[in-house]
């Protein structure tokens, strides 16, 4: 019965674009039917939310623990260094497993399993990823599966391979349940999930990235000695976009090859140092700037850890997430690389940037100091003049404050459909009922029609149009889903007449759907009306049970 309920709370996650059974989850649900790019960028910054914590954690470690070994010699070799040192960069080591149950967890999967293919792709049996630039084609040993050559090299600091690889994970685990039979899935489908899964990251994904980040690196060891600091200043710009891509631990290739030339620096290092800096103060900016004590929380550590150099909370937390914040961190990269370029400036080591930079550029201490103040003022600038909080950009500003102190002191909710209302524990399913996805009620329809039941936007569509979601006043989130496990009915009875992004007025027409076709094909069409943001708003109150018509007061938000 268990697994019953599960498969079936499953599949509900995977139609309605929710990816957990939390609250937080929940609200991200209404951007689940956004434009391909967008869910993209949003499923990244999804994945990294979670794990921000130990990443801003070690990415502070790391940079306090090597500016002391560079300022102090002694401490660097000393025990002390020793310790913190594993402490800092234990996040970072294990950062795929991290990456994997986080993207298991966004795509739907199980995050155990998740975690398994994570280890798998580090597993101390392959050869570490970073040590792999350091060696000839050659001696990389491989694997000779049917005349099929799998190399056994591992994906340390990578991004896009693991969460490529936990996604088809997700798919194949997801198959396996619908076609397994239950007596077996238990054990048939995790088997299967991560044998498939294994081979196909080894064999196919894994060395696909692989060979397209040779390019990009070519690439970019060719553009940063073109003349006149163009390249540079490109270079300068695209940076963030390789960490986005986890490809930037390999410069470290680029960077020794610089140091052993015959000039001995490394013209690297100033390009990304740059480009953190200027992330990091898009970062602070959107802090500083920010009115949710959440979205600040994030930033300001995050733009810390930027400017001693560890860019990934700032650029995954915050400036991914909110785009105008990574292109304004771009355009301040680009300046800061195109005047370290004119400068000369050269590093005497790698692997440190930001302000813990100035310890291996001593002879450029000036110059350097320069580049980061022009990369921190553009891009904290054009962020602080381009950047808006969500909330702001959904205010109407030609609000009066007159008008705001005349506003109602409570937001409403009228009944979406003509029906008996039951309070959301006597909704027959278990998801619905447990109030895992919100509160709200059930309403055992009379009349097959959805309404909308205030004036608001269409967050997400369902692709079976059962289901829906409105955004309303008082930034309410609402779901409607019409009938329980009607999924399975792929929108034969069901119509739709909005799409996502269109604003309604409230009794707007939204979905029509053939009470009589649910019912033959064996199933309640009670129809869940949920907030699924009610966490919220602790004032929350259900206004009535039994019969109601269309657009009856249903429940209310009360004012503080």
């Amino acid at each position: 019965m268990v697994l019953i309920q599960i498969k079936v709370y499953d599949e509900f996650l995977s139609v309605s674009g929710m990816t957990a059974a939390t609250k937080e989850e929940v609200k991200a649900a209404a951007a689940a039917q956004q434009p391909i790019f967008k869910r993209m960028i949003k499923a990244l910054g999804d994945v990294f939310v979670p794990i921000l914590p130990a990443i801003v954690a070690s990415g502070l470690m790391m940079g306090l623990v090597e500016a002391l070994g560079k300022a102090i010699p002694v401490f660097a070799g000393s025990d002390w260094y020793g310790i913190l040192d594993l402490m800092a960069n234990t996040a970072f080591t294990f950062l795929p497993i991290l990456i994997a149950v986080s993207a298991a967890r966004v795509f739907g999967g199980n995050i155990f399993l998740g975690a398994v293919i994570g280890m798998i792709m580090i597993h101390p049996n392959l050869i570490n990823a970073w040590s792999v630039g350091s060696m000839e084609v050659a001696d990389i040993p491989v694997w000779r599966l049917f005349g099929f050559p799998i190399r056994q090299v591992g994906y340390q600091g990578h991004v896009i391979p693991v969460v490529i690889a936990v996604w088809l994970m997700c798919k194949i685990e997801k198959w396996l349940h619908k076609h397994i039979p239950e007596m077996i899935d238990l054990f048939v489908t995790p088997l299967c999930t991560v044998l498939l899964t294994a081979f196909l990251t080894l064999g196919i994904i894994g060395p696909v990235f692989s060979t397209a980040e040779s390019y990009v690196l070519d690439f970019a060891g060719w553009i940063i000695t073109v003349g006149y600091g163009i390249g540079a200043m490109i270079m300068g710009a695209l940076y963030p976009l390789t960490v986005v891509c986890g490809i930037h631990h390999m410069y470290n290739v680029i960077e020794a090859g610089l140091l052993s030339a015959e000039d001995g620096l490394n013209i690297w290092m100033p390009i990304a140092s740059a480009a953190n800096f200027a992330q990091g103060a898009a970062c602070l900016a959107v802090g500083l700037k920010a009115k949710k004590l959440k979205t600040k929380s994030v930033a300001i550590p995050s733009s810390l850890s930027a400017a001693l150099g560890i860019t990934e909370p700032a650029i995954f937390g915050v400036n991914l997430r909110y785009v105008k914040p990574l292109i304004c961190g771009m355009i301040g990269g680009a300046a800061g690389a195109l005047l370290g370029s004119i400068f000369h400036i050269g590093a005497t080591s790698y692997g440190v940037t930001g302000i813990p930079g100035f310890l291996i550029t001593l002879d450029y201490t000036i110059q350097y100091a320069i580049i980061l103040i022009v990369s921190f003022g553009i891009s904290f600038t054009l962020t602080w003049f381009t950047w808006k909080e969500e909330v702001e950009e959904k205010e109407n500003t030609k609000n009066t404050e007159e008008e705001k102190k005349i506003e109602p002191a409570a937001k409403m909710l009228f009944a979406p459909l003509k029906g008996n209302v039951i309070p959301r524990e006597e909704i027959p399913d278990e998801t619905f009922a447990s109030g895992v996805l919100g509160d709200g009620v059930g309403i055992e329809p009379e009349i097959g029609e959805v309404v909308a039941p205030f004036d608001g936007e269409i967050s997400s569509v369902t692709d079976t149009h059962h289901a829906i979601g409105i955004t309303g006043p008082g930034e309410m989130e609402v779901l409607i889903h019409v009938g329980i496990d009607t999924v399975n009915m792929h929108g034969d009875g069901f119509k739709i007449f909005v799409s996502e992004g269109e604003k309604v007025k409230a009794g707007q027409k939204l979905i029509t759907f053939d009470i009589s076709k649910i019912k033959a094909a064996g199933y309640s069409t009670t129809t869940a009306v949920l907030l699924t943001n009610s966490d919220d708003y602790p004032n929350f109150k259900v206004l009535k049970t039994g019969n109601t018509n269309k657009m009856e007061q249903l429940f209310t938000i009360e004012s503080e």
